[in-house]
């Protein structure tokens, strides 16, 4: 489809019925839809938004273009859970119908006050000559999943120094006052988030720029989120423009996060150690937390990139999320392991133990195209091991740990149908380990989400491969004591 300007900002009241079975039926016929990632039904999905814990029930919210695999005319679509990992689909909970969003209700988040849920977000509207001016807007959920506008933005337009790309605003709440960070590039164009406060959630008063360690990082921040934990402050953001350096900012943009000091509100100045990657894999942005009724940080990410063609674009759909995450701060490092929940979606376990010397095998059982593998290997003489999945013929993903050189790579080269290869086919990070190391590696249809020596590090990344690349093989270049569970993960 030639997508025009026109194509992209489409009303959905004047999409026809046609269109619609048309667009579902593309869909249908894809063969890497996945089983128990949140996808959309039709159309592109992108950030994850106001995700929230609220009135005994998950909300998550994602930006939502339904026409087509590209970026145009953004709704927020609702997805709720009791559990984390069974999903309902509740529809369009925020549509870019008024004045202030007339161009798309663009990312934000949740907060419970009171008894209702606000979603704050950034509604983007272009005048005739297509320039943008950016609102910060609320929208509040009553307990009966109700969503209402408030009929006036929060903010209008950019502080002076600021360009147009100012959105995806956060709210928290310390010491008795609300506070909003907006993702902003300022005019320079280098990225930084800004600050506002309120008393009443709706009434809001610019006090100006977060204060950071940062200079000329990156050229826009997007997706800020911000919470307090152990004593320590937590700062994610999304910065765009990084230059590739070793085995970082690989990818077209990045996400990561700052451990340090609480933030000062007097002086909105944060002290804060190294930036770090939430995932050193090939497709991760813009991820958002919350905190549930068991007091955890959770996480969620978008795992696909801006500006990047993907090989279910021609089936007129594009991305997931990525399976929940809990956090937990260990130093200036956060460990991410999969939520526990996810274990009620096992069947079939399967179960082995063996020595690998210098040889590749295959065992019953280990096999398909859904599932969880949880794989510890002791090396005998420091040469290389790992694991192949979605094997075929000719196609295979590879994990592959250096054990002298205490790395971790992983290889998608022949995961299948090829794309954004000018970003590089293999990422790699290092590890502090002795002999042992540990893999939890979760694979759907098109994607895999690996968890390295209990979440120390991640990797995640989409693939494409034949549906019949179901194999699963294990290698040593050398001696390896290898224990290895696999179970089928029904939807």
């Amino acid at each position: 489809m030639d997508w025009t300007r026109e194509a992209r900002y489409k009303p959905l009241k004047n999409v026809s019925e046609e269109e619609w079975m048309r667009l579902h039926e593309v869909v249908r016929s894809c063969p890497w839809r996945q089983s128990y990632h949140i996808q959309p039904r039709v159309g592109l999905l992108n950030d994850p938004n106001g995700f929230s814990y609220y009135n005994g029930v998950y909300h998550l919210f994602y930006q939502w273009f339904p026409l087509g695999p590209v970026h145009g005319l953004k709704h927020w679509y609702h997805v709720t859970s009791t559990d984390l990992v069974h999903w309902q689909e509740k529809g369009i909970a925020i549509s870019p119908d008024r004045y202030f969003d007339s161009h798309g209700a663009f990312s934000g988040t949740g907060i419970v006050i009171g008894e209702e849920l606000h979603l704050y977000y950034t509604g983007n509207v272009r005048d005739e000559d297509w320039v943008r001016t950016p609102y910060q807007c609320l929208a509040k959920m009553d307990q009966l999943g109700e969503v209402t506008k408030v009929e006036a933005p929060l903010v209008t337009g950019v502080p002076e120094g600021y360009t147009e790309h100012y959105r995806d605003p956060k709210v928290f709440s310390k010491d008795g006052t609300y506070f909003m960070l907006v993702g902003a590039q300022r005019t320079d164009e280098t990225g930084a988030l800004t600050v506002y406060e309120s008393k009443d959630t709706q009434t809001w008063a610019f006090r100006g720029e977060l204060k950071t360690d940062f200079s000329g990082f990156g050229f826009m921040w997007e997706c800020p989120d911000y919470y307090e934990r152990d004593g320590k402050g937590v700062l994610l953001f999304s910065p765009q423009g990084l230059e590739e350096k070793g085995d970082h900012y690989q990818n077209i943009f990045q996400s990561g996060y700052v451990v340090g000091k609480p933030l000062e509100i007097e002086s909105l100045k944060m002290e804060h150690g190294t930036f770090y990657e939430f995932d050193q894999g090939f497709d991760f942005y813009a991820p958002q937390t919350t905190e549930d009724h068991d007091g955890r940080r959770i996480l969620v990410g978008w795992m696909g990139l801006p500006e990047i063609a993907y090989p279910t674009d021609r089936h007129e759909w594009a991305h997931c999320l990525t399976i929940p995450r809990e956090l937990t701060i260990l130093g200036d490092r956060i460990l991410q392991r999969p939520v526990r929940e996810m274990e009620k979606l096992r069947t079939n376990r399967s179960d082995k133990q063996d020595e690998l010397n210098r040889a590749v095998k295959v065992y019953e059982g280990f096999e398909g195209t859904t599932y969880e593998l949880q794989a510890s290997f002791t090396t005998l003489d420091w040469r290389d091991f790992g694991v192949r999945f979605r094997c075929g013929e000719e196609e295979y993903t590879e994990i592959r740990v250096d054990p002298k050189w205490k790395r971790v790579t992983v290889d998608r080269s022949k995961s299948g149908e090829a794309f954004a290869e000018e970003f590089g086919t293999i990422r790699s990070a290092s590890l502090s380990f002795d002999r042992l190391i540990t893999l939890r590696l979760y694979v759907d249809h098109s994607s895999f989400e690996l968890f390295v020596q209990g979440g120390e590090e991640v990797f995640s990344g989409r693939i494409f491969p034949s549906e019949g690349s179901t194999g699963i093989e294990f290698f040593s270049d050398g001696a390896v004591s290898l224990r290895a569970t696999k179970w089928d993960i029904g939807k």
